[in-house]
């Protein structure tokens, strides 16, 4: 008899069938030893069960949350990749749609074979993602790193932002409270990712094109191929300058100064864009100005702010929230990054359900200088609730013509200024000049990446950023 019969045989001795009753009863145990030594391999028995149920369940979690995919596994899932299942074409290569063994949806992004930078970019976003949990962040399953690098994703529905917002007739799905919970949830997940998760993370490229909407159409901010770890112990670093036209900040683009208010200016261009329907980039409506943040400013300081709401979203809005997200629109793509609210604030003005918002200074956007009016140094000022570290208010300049100053934030009390000029280089401006950034309305979401005080240009094609050299 083997070990594992004679364990069974030892379990069911005490009990003996009746076959007149069809049942099994308990022999008389003549001494307590055998009853106990029953019970016993009874325990073990279901403790033997109960382990290799456990263990059952805890493949299949690892298997459902596996970071490597192998090749073939991929191939299957997306049928080879086959155009059906393209879903759109991404920053470094095609995105195709795919459905593991399991049953879960997945998206998968390839890299192109001839995308150089895009090597470096695999390697980011699988870094950071791999570290990132976050509602309004999109999850990344894993990678496959041989012989071909992709990036496999949680599939979701509703895809991308820009596709129903500028590209689709079917924009009308997105009525006023949907918008409204898309601006709460990206500026959490920017919170998130400034201050909350494992290591603080710029983006560098928020765009309505990397928020993703899943079923329930909860935003979720993708594409992390540009993102900077961001060390805690400094205000700002300078970078290389990547992102795209029309969701820039002024200071990064000039200057290469990189800090999480690069991010906020690009979360303001959203707002925006998500109120009027209007891309920034291609703005054309009033030839007077230069684009979209010129003339949501130019309606607010005249008291019209509202007229910037897309005309389809009048019956579904709530206009004391729209107006509200206008100012905070405005107030993230100030010129001075300085004023500009941070994230963690932003999400407190979305969420509250009154008190008066800061007023905005005029909103700066790349190819214009600016200049910042301060205090003298022995003067003294109480600062209001913002957590602002600076009250200058903006004067943009394009070229000799000087366009306006936006006052003094409300958020700040009383104080004397004194005007001083910000020192542009020369090397400066003739970059700016070189890079066309901002200028042009015929160039519509381009990737720009360059080193400082470097002539650029982007892709023609619209997809990554070339660098070009002097």
């Amino acid at each position: 008899m083997t070990k594992s019969n004679s364990f069974f045989h030892n379990l069911v001795k005490p009990f003996k069938f009746n076959p007149a009753k069809g049942n099994f009863f308990f022999q008389d145990f003549s001494q307590d030893l055998h009853f106990f030594r029953w019970v016993l391999n009874l325990l073990i028995v279901l403790n033997w069960v109960s382990e290799n149920i456990q263990e059952e369940e805890l493949e299949k979690i690892a298997a459902q949350e596996q970071k490597v995919f192998n090749l073939q596994t991929l191939v299957s899932a997306t049928k080879k990749f086959h155009p059906d299942n393209k879903l759109g074409q991404g920053g470094y290569g095609p995105v195709f749609k795919g459905k593991l063994e399991d049953g879960r949806e997945i998206a998968v992004k390839k890299l192109s074979q001839s995308s150089s930078q895009g090597k470096k970019e695999f390697i980011n976003e699988a870094k950071l993602l791999a570290r990132v949990q976050h509602r309004n962040v999109v999850n990344l399953l894993g990678f496959c790193g041989y012989p071909e690098k992709l990036l496999v994703y949680e599939y979701v529905v509703h895809e991308s932002l820009d596709k129903l917002l500028f590209k689709s007739t079917n924009r009308m799905v997105l009525d006023w409270k949907r918008r409204y919970d898309i601006i709460v949830g990206v500026a959490r997940g920017l919170l998130y990712l400034h201050e909350d998760s494992h290591d603080r993370i710029i983006h560098r490229d928020i765009k309505a094109s990397n928020i993703l909407l899943d079923d329930k159409w909860v935003p979720k901010i993708a594409d992390f191929g540009m993102a900077k770890l961001y060390p805690e112990d400094q205000t700002h670093v300078n970078t290389r300058v990547a992102g795209t036209n029309g969701y820039m900040a002024p200071e990064y683009v000039m200057h290469g100064n990189l800090s999480v208010k690069v991010d906020v200016y690009s979360f303001g261009v959203v707002v925006l864009e998500l109120i009027s329907g209007h891309k920034n980039s291609t703005f054309n409506l009033d030839p007077a100005c230069q684009n979209l943040l010129d003339w949501a400013y130019k309606l607010y300081k005249k008291g019209k702010s509202l007229e910037i709401l897309e005309p389809s979203l009048a019956s579904s809005a709530n206009l004391d929230q729209v107006s509200a997200c206008i100012q905070i629109g405005l107030l993230c793509t100030q010129s001075d990054p300085h004023q500009r609210p941070t994230m963690r604030r932003v999400v407190v003005m979305l969420t509250r359900k009154s008190g008066a918002l800061d007023e905005p200074s005029r909103p700066g956007f790349p190819g214009t200088r600016y200049r910042r009016s301060r205090q003298p140094a022995a003067s003294s000022s109480t600062a209001g609730t913002s957590g602002a570290s600076s009250s200058e208010s903006s004067t943009i300049t394009t070229g000799s013509t000087t366009v306006g100053g936006g006052g003094t934030p409300g958020f700040v009390a009383s104080r004397s200024h004194s005007s001083a000029t910000a020192a542009m280089g020369a090397a400066t401006g003739a970059a700016t000049g070189a890079a066309g950034l901002g200028g042009s309305r015929s160039v519509t979401d381009r990737k720009v990446e360059r080193s400082v005080y470097t002539g650029a240009r982007s892709d023609p094609h619209g997809k990554r950023p070339m660098e070009i050299q002097d």
